[in-house]
C-alpha cells in the first residue's frame, strides 16, 4: 500500500516581506518537480522496483503520486525517497472513479499519454483552474495516434479515454507540435511506447528535454534532432528498466533565490546540486546579460542530468531583451525576472511569451496588475511586457491562486521601500513548501500571519 502522507498548509495566508539585509549562507536545492512527475510516472510504467532519491514532495508532485494510487500502483515514501513498484507498460489498474490531478497540467498531461498507452478506460480531471488550461494540444494528436479521447465543452478538462483491446496498438504517426512544450511532446512520447512503429515529433522550438533523458536511461530506443528540434521514438516490446536515481536540484525553485541574491544589495549564497539542464537555463543567460554576478562550479552528472552548485553576489542590473528561444528555457522564470527587471536601470522588453496567459493564471495580466500596484513602471503586451527599472514602492497585492506569482511578489518586497502583503499566499506549498523557513536562514525579512490549518 501507498504511504500515508498527510500535509498541512495553511487556510488562508498573508506573507509579509520587507526590506531586507543581505542574503548569506548556502542551500542544497529539493529535487527538480519536472523530474519528480516523469519518474514517478515512469518507474510506474517500468517492470520492477525503483528508488529515487531527493524526492520533492509538495502539492503539485503529490497529486501524481495520488493518481498512482488511484491506478494501484504500489509506491512509498520515506526520507525523501520514493520507491514504486511498476508492473509494466499494461500495469496500470482502470481506476474506480475519476482520477483527480488537482492543479497540475504537467499530471493531466502526462497521465493522458500514460493511459493512452496503458489502453485502460480513464477519466482525467481536476480543478476549476486546471480545467481552464488548454488539452487540444494532447488531445488532437492523441487522436491521429488511434486514442478514443472525449473533452468537456471547449476541449478542456475532463479528459475521457475509452481503452482499446489489449492486443491494438496505436498508430505511428510524424506530428508537428504548434507550440514547444515539454508536457505535450512528453504525451505523446509516452503514448508512443505502445505504436504499431516510429514516432516522431517536431517542435517550432527547443523545450525541456528530461522525458527523452529518462526515457534513453530506462532502454528506451529515442533519438533526438537537436538542429530540427525534433524527437523520434521506435518501441519496443522490452520493458521499461527500472529506476536508481537521486534527482536533480529544482532551477525553478533556486530562481527565487537567484534574483533575490542578485537584487538585495551585499547577498552572497551558494546552491548546492542546482539541475543546470540547458533547455531549462534561460533565466541563468538573461541575469548574465543584465550584468548579474552568477558563476558555476562543482560541474557533475546525475542520472543523465547535468547538476553543478551556482553562487550568487549582489549586483546592479542593465535592462535587456528577451524574446525567441530564451523564452520557452525560462517559460517559468518570468514573474520572479520581472522582479530583477524593476530593479535593473534601464527597460527590460519580454516578447514571444504569449504562452505564459495560459499557466496557472494569465501570469503576463496578473503580474502586470499586481507588480504596477506596488509602483513598478510596466506595461502589457499581446506577448509580454516591457519594464522600465527604477525600484518598487510596496503595497498589498494578492497571488491569484498562483505559486510563482505569490513567491515573486514576496521577493520584491525585500527591495521595495514600504514591504509588500501578498495574500492567498498559502499556494506557494503547491511547489516550494519551505519557501518561509529556507529564506529566513538566510537573513530574509519575511513573516507570515497565524495561518488557521487545515487538513489536506
Amino acid at each position: 500500500m501507498p504511504s500515508v502522507i498527510t500535509l498541512t498548509v495553511p487556510a488562508s495566508m498573508i506573507l509579509h516581506t520587507s526590506r531586507s539585509q543581505p542574503l548569506i549562507g548556502s542551500y542544497t536545492l529539493p529535487g527538480d518537480k519536472s523530474l519528480a512527475h516523469r519518474s514517478a510516472l515512469f518507474a510506474a510504467l517500468a517492470e520492477g522496483e525503483s528508488v529515487i532519491g531527493a524526492f520533492p514532495l509538495s502539492g503539485v508532485t503529490r497529486a501524481m503520486l495520488d493518481a498512482l494510487t488511484a491506478f494501484g500502483v504500489p509506491w512509498t515514501f520515506d526520507g525523501g525517497t520514493l520507491t514504486v513498484t511498476g508492473s509494466g507498460l499494461r500495469g496500470l489498474l482502470p481506476p474506480a472513479g475519476a482520477v483527480t490531478c488537482r492543479n497540475s497540467a504537467t499530471t493531466i498531461r502526462l497521465l493522458a499519454g500514460a493511459v493512452a498507452a496503458a489502453g485502460i478506460p480513464c477519466t482525467l480531471d481536476g480543478s476549476e483552474g486546471l480545467r481552464r488550461r488548454p488539452m487540444s494540444r494532447v488531445t488532437e494528436p492523441l487522436r491521429a495516434m488511434g486514442v478514443v479521447i472525449e473533452t468537456a465543452p471547449g476541449g478542456g478538462a475532463p479528459l475521457v479515454l475509452r481503452g482499446r483491446p489489449a492486443d491494438a496498438r496505436l498508430t505511428a504517426c510524424h506530428h508537428a507540435l504548434p507550440v514547444a512544450s515539454a508536457q505535450v511532446k512528453s504525451c505523446l512520447l509516452l503514448a508512443a511506447l505502445a505504436a504499431d512503429g516510429p514516432v516522431t515529433l517536431g517542435e517550432p522550438g527547443p523545450s525541456r528535454d528530461h522525458t527523452e533523458r529518462m526515457l534513453r536511461a530506462m532502454g528506451v530506443d529515442i533519438r533526438c534532432d537537436p538542429a530540427a528540434h525534433g524527437v523520434t521514438l521506435t518501441p519496443s516490446t522490452a520493458p521499461l528498466r527500472p529506476l536508481r536515481t537521486d534527482l536533480a536540484g529544482d532551477i525553478s525553485t533556486a530562481a527565487f533565490l537567484i534574483v533575490a541574491a542578485t537584487v538585495i544589495p551585499g547577498s552572497d549564497i551558494t546552491l548546492l546540486g542546482v539541475g543546470v539542464n540547458p533547455t531549462r537555463t534561460g533565466l541563468l543567460d538573461a541575469l548574465r546579460s543584465m550584468g548579474a554576478d552568477i558563476t558555476e562550479s562543482n560541474p557533475r552528472a546525475r542520472s543523465g542530468e547535468p547538476v553543478a552548485d551556482i553562487r550568487i553576489r549582489a549586483a546592479a542590473l542593465s535592462g535587456t531583451r528577451v524574446s525567441g528561444d530564451l523564452v520557452v528555457r525560462m517559460i517559468d522564470e518570468f514573474p520572479v525576472f520581472a522582479v530583477a527587471a524593476a530593479c535593473a536601470t534601464g527597460l527590460t522588453e519580454v516578447s514571444d511569451a504569449v504562452e505564459l496567459r495560459h499557466k496557472e493564471s494569465d501570469r503576463i495580466g496578473r503580474l502586470c496588475v499586481e507588480l504596477a500596484g506596488v509602483g513598478v513602471d510596466i506595461a502589457e503586451r499581446p506577448d509580454g511586457f516591457v519594464i522600465r527599472g527604477g525600484g518598487i514602492r510596496g503595497g498589498s497585492v494578492d497571488a491569484h491562486g498562483d505559486h510563482r506569482i505569490a513567491m515573486s511578489l514576496a521577493v520584491a518586497g525585500w527591495v521595495s521601500h514600504t514591504g509588500i502583503a501578498v495574500r492567498q499566499a498559502e499556494i506557494l506549498s503547491e511547489s516550494f513548501p519551505d519557501f518561509v523557513p529556507v529564506f529566513s536562514r538566510l537573513g530574509a525579512a519575511i513573516q507570515t500571519d497565524e495561518p488557521v490549518f487545515r487538513p489536506d
